[in-house]
């Protein structure tokens, strides 16, 4: 049972394709590296080095490697740079979830785990976001991600009667935090969790946008799941679908809790054992009080669960940093 997955040299991706190797489930990875990198994937992994805009590489790909189904990791993931660049955006999420399903189509594969977000809530006047929740993207990466679940729920519905008809579902990722390979680590200039071991590292002072919301502390209060629960919780979906059984068309990989970012910079401190009061910058635009959600469906269909601690959190993260400057 071979599982193609798309963006498998990006920090999710490569933690995705390990936990399916611990799983038994030899994993395939197609990037085209713009964000990824090829020292992330294992040793032994096949690796495609192309994009996922190429129909007939995909399809080719899935065929020469007998895949069973895809994880589609692959996408542009940074929601404040879509708002500049909405067409490169669009072309990788959608037109590029586009492209997969139909090359899927072309070579008679009929699994797919489609890594979504949470920006397709946008800002939720809820205290706890459920699958049911009104989506409202506030930003063109949100939307390319809603509309990734509406053309794989499309498709489903096409094949239905079909000799293949499409076994789906969606995760719906929240701040995805840590690292469960010291070989791997998070590299967005846009994560907390990254910027604030670059200034550690720099020996700046990480800041703190805003600490007068409504919140007990004045902080942004958000999920923070870590990576190797996200990843554990794809293999479970993929083994689903390949014994054919029927899950939720979407899961929201939440916390039910959620941190602040005031909590997250304590632990960074008592964590790496670097003695900083951050700085406290302006807010920034659009950022609600607070977004959490419940991971409770996850729970009980994917197994899912937050198997970690804020400090292990940091731990796993800062030293994945640190063996990476070695």
């Amino acid at each position: 049972m071979t599982w193609l997955v798309t963006g498998g040299a990006g920090y999710i991706g490569a933690h995705v394709v390990r936990a399916l190797q611990e799983a038994g489930l030899p994993p395939v990875v197609l990037d085209d590296l713009s964000s990824g990198r090829r020292e992330f994937i294992p040793d032994g992994v096949p690796f495609v080095d192309g994009t996922i805009l190429d129909r007939d590489l995909v399809a080719r790909t899935i065929v020469e490697h007998d895949v069973d189904g895809v994880i589609h990791v692959a996408g542009f993931k940074y929601a404040g740079v879509s708002v500049q660049r909405p067409l490169h955006t669009y072309e990788q999420n959608v037109e590029g979830t586009r492209v997969v399903l139909a090359a899927m189509a072309d070579a008679g594969v009929d699994k797919i785990v489609f890594s979504s977000s949470a920006a397709v809530f946008g800002t939720p006047d809820v205290a706890l976001v459920t699958e049911d929740t009104p989506k409202a993207p506030a930003s063109p990466y949100g939307e390319s991600k809603l509309i990734g679940e509406w053309l794989i729920r499309d498709q489903g519905v096409a094949t239905a009667a079909s000799e293949n008809p499409l076994r789906h579902t969606s995760l719906r990722y929240f701040n995805v935090v840590g690292s469960g390979d010291e070989s791997v680590y998070d590299v967005s200039p846009h994560n907390l969790f990254p910027i604030v071991f670059e200034k550690l590292i720099a020996g700046e002072t990480p800041t703190i946008n805003g600490d007068d919301y409504d919140t007990p502390d004045g902080t942004n209060v958000r999920d923070y799941v870590h990576v190797a629960d996200l990843a554990a919780a794809h293999v479970v979906a993929a083994r689903r679908l390949a014994a054919g059984e029927t899950l939720a068309p979407a899961y929201n990989l939440g916390s039910n809790n959620g941190l602040s970012v005031r909590e997250i910079m304590d632990a960074m401190a008592r964590v790496t054992g670097v003695d900083f009061t951050p700085a406290i910058g302006p807010r920034r635009a659009g950022d609600p009080d607070r977004i959490v959600a419940t991971g409770e469906l996850a729970a009980q269909d994917l197994d899912w669960d937050n198997r970690y601690t804020v400090d292990e959190m940091v731990r796993s993260g800062w030293d994945a940093r640190r063996a990476a400057a070695a």
